[in-house]
């Protein structure tokens, strides 16, 4: 008999028959539905996994870097003429403009920055406040977006910005106002009087980051300089970059710019820790879904022993008729690999869909629960944000697809070395 070439339409045929066969047939569907259904929940938990892993990594990224200098200049500590070490910036408009130059580099922005005790009514609140112009608040994208702030940065100059947890906190919105309280006022004959000054509330934003709107406050310059002690003296430069996941780079040569005179913090600093620890527990979550999308395809070799066991006649007849090993074996791993395939389109379709409608989802599982679910107190957001990557789908497939094929090779090859005399023997 002439050899077929691998996979010829009847291989297809008979697959296709066992596959769909009823079990009064000697089928076993109860086993491939099961097998259907526990490699999709698993490849659709994968690739949920994986998006709302990337989502809150994009999330919160995004809050650090939308909201806060990529890269905080300071001044090294020095003594001043009387032999006190002092830290703030004298000529921070020069520094400002040698740091601007530097290629890369979109804005730097002389700050002043100090904590103190807000005050409304009988409402308390640590905050630290921000001494900026408001033409460098303006051009802060998460402080600065309309769609979710209130009141107009245009009136900046004539109060005060607060976030949306500092005016809960207080119990304040627009046109109310606010008292500032530092220990550190002014220095009298018996000692230091704490200095309070009263602001109106022009501006209340959310910058999409817990612990930035419940403690944040931003003063014009000049009026934090007053506040503060700072006359003619600023803190730092906050200064943004064209690229900051390449912050690296920068730093030689905004540290050239100012001539060794300043030390740096970037947001990696003051982030690195947490996103080291994100990347850990991608890795080990991505590992244990890895083992549960194994166990599902296990399923796949229940269902094939099975199938073969019932199918040993028709295998004797189909070897007796000149069906070769390499076929029958491609015949039942069509089987397995066919279940593998459809279960993993299917979690794809499921994944896709629970990563793409998370919020009405999440929405559903919050109010059901009473509430409460997702605290941000606890994890920065507001929100479990989910977003599906090309890159993450196609590994979570390729993963399936690999252990579903795999594992059907064993029982496939048990079928195709089956003996046809001793299947026909007691038939």
């Amino acid at each position: 008999m002439a050899s077929t070439a691998p996979f010829s339409r009847f291989e297809w045929m008979i697959a296709w028959r066992y596959l769909r066969a009823r079990r009064a047939e000697g089928g076993v569907s109860v086993m491939t539905w099961i097998s259907l259904i526990g490699i999709t929940l698993a490849v659709a938990a994968l690739i949920i996994t994986l998006a709302v892993r990337t989502g809150f990594r994009e999330e919160f990224v995004d809050t650090i870097l939308g909201a806060n200098a990529h890269v905080t200049v300071y001044a090294r500590t020095h003594f001043d003429a009387a032999g006190n070490p002092v830290s703030t910036i004298a000529d921070y408009d020069d520094w400002a403009a040698r740091i601007a130059a530097v290629p890369g580099v979109v804005r730097a922005a002389p700050l002043v920055k100090g904590q103190v005790m807000a005050n409304a009514g009988s409402r308390n609140a640590g905050v630290q406040v921000f001494g900026i112009r408001p033409d460098d608040l303006a051009a802060i994208p998460r402080i600065a977006a309309p769609e979710t702030a209130l009141g107009d940065l245009a009136d900046f100059p004539k109060g005060i910005a607060i976030g949306s947890g500092v005016a809960r906190e207080l119990g304040v919105s627009l046109g109310d106002r606010i008292k500032l309280i530092s220990p550190n006022g002014v220095k009298t004959a018996f000692g230091t009087t704490p200095r309070v000054n009263a602001y109106e509330v022009v501006y209340v934003f959310s910058a999409g980051r817990w612990d930035i709107d419940q403690t944040r406050v931003y003063l014009p310059f000049a009026q934090a300089q007053a506040f503060f002690n700072r006359e003619g003296r600023a803190d730092e430069i906050e200064v943004m970059v064209e690229h900051p996941e390449e912050i690296d780079g920068y730093l030689p040569k905004i540290l050239k710019a100012l001539g060794g005179e300043a030390a740096v913090w970037t947001w990696r600093d003051s982030a690195g820790a947490f996103l080291r620890a994100l990347d850990m527990e991608d890795n080990v979550m991505f590992v244990i879904l890895s083992v549960l999308v194994l166990i599902a395809s296990m399923n796949i070799i229940s269902g094939l022993v099975m199938l073969v066991k019932n199918k040993g006649r028709d295998i004797g007849i189909l070897r007796t008729m000149g069906l070769t090993e390499g076929a029958v074996l491609r015949v039942f791993f069509l089987v397995g690999a066919s279940t593998g395939l459809i279960g993993t389109l299917a979690g794809v379709v499921l994944g896709v869909l629970f990563a793409t409608y998370i919020d009405p989802i999440f929405a559903l599982v919050d109010a059901l629960a009473g509430g409460g679910v997702w605290d941000p107190s606890v994890r920065g957001i507001y929100r479990l944000p989910a977003t599906v990557r090309l890159a993450d789908v196609a590994s979570a497939v390729s993963l399936s697809l690999a252990l579903s094929f795999l594992v059907t090779l064993l029982p496939a090859r048990r079928a195709a070395r089956l003996n046809p005399v001793e299947a026909l023997r007691y038939e």
